[in-house]
């Protein structure tokens, strides 16, 4: 392949080893997800992961970047991004200052002076592209659901070749191709054509066993009683009929605030006065109290 292939097999020669360094950045990730991300290094093929918020979407990625001791270049996907905004965009300023300097000396100016490197602001899928290895960058586009179906039709080009194009400079590839991890909360369908470029995996609410181990893991300073009490308390929260279920970041966040709190055990009070730490609507809030805290718990 284009980039040290040899290299980043003896980094990650098999799904165990690559669970291991996983493991060691903190993020433990069962084995389906572990099979997922491996494949998508060594193939290499960019990687979907679909699930709810807060299971672990964009941390994986984070992981991911750790385990190659690689930059994370983080696009941030919303309702009107645009190409320039993921790409590039030329910097007005400067070519401005370059016009008026040409004009100051008599000298003309050329589209070549205005449209060169020195004017080109880089944005995270640029950045990506140009990163000169030997170990690949992780490209992580964050909530892809977000973007709009123009943004989605962009990226085709860069998920199957590696390669972007910029009208004043041309087609840019990628010596070292970028990992690329894209999430999706699922707000809406992805197209065919970008879920055929791309390994998927769905990343589902951990087991209780999982989430007291990442929670103990994640917050190393809380008591296990505590954790264990907060994880079945969030068991059991996922069942009420709710907007948004607690994810594990939540269960985190919360265990963290609890902590912070000197709390050792929970109780309705401390329940109540802390369920914004998971709990993210007022009508969830409604929901969850309706229940009673006290059967929660």
């Amino acid at each position: 392949m284009a980039y040290g292939m040899s290299e980043l097999a003896a980094l990650v020669p098999d799904v165990e080893a690559l669970t291991a360094a996983l493991d060691r950045a903190d993020y433990l990730a069962e084995p389906g997800l572990a099979v997922a991300c491996f494949l998508a290094l060594r193939l290499p093929q960019p990687l979907l992961l679909e699930g709810e918020p807060g299971v672990g979407k964009t941390e994986a990625a984070r992981a991911i970047a750790t385990v190659l001791d690689s930059p994370l270049l983080r696009l941030q996907c919303y309702e009107g991004l645009t190409a320039a905004d993921a790409l590039y965009e030329w910097d007005y300023a400067r070519q401005l200052l370059t016009i008026r300097r040409a004009e100051a000396t008599g000298q003309d100016v050329a589209d070549a002076d205005l449209f060169d490197d020195r004017h080109l602001l880089r944005r995270p899928l640029l950045r990506a592209i140009e990163h000169p290895g030997p170990r690949p960058a992780v490209l992580l586009i964050d909530e892809v659901d977000r973007a709009d179906d123009e943004f989605e039709a962009f990226l085709l080009e860069l998920l199957a070749d590696s390669a972007i194009s910029i009208p004043q400079v041309g087609t840019i590839r990628a010596a070292v191709p970028p990992a690329v991890v894209l999430t999706s909360n699922r707000t809406r369908d992805l197209h065919d054509a970008l879920k055929r470029r791309c390994l998927y995996h769905w990343i589902d609410y951990p087991s209780p066993e999982r989430a007291l181990a990442i929670v103990r893991r994640r917050v190393p300073e809380s008591s296990i009683p505590l954790i264990v009490q907060a994880v079945s308390a969030v068991q059991r929260i996922r069942e009420v009929d709710l907007q948004k279920s607690p994810g594990i970041a939540e269960t985190i966040n919360w265990v963290a605030a609890l902590t912070v709190l000197g709390v050792e055990q929970v109780d309705t009070t401390t329940f109540g006065a802390t369920l914004g730490s998971l709990c993210k609507y007022r009508e969830d809030v409604d929901a969850v109290r309706s229940v009673g805290l006290a059967n929660l718990l």
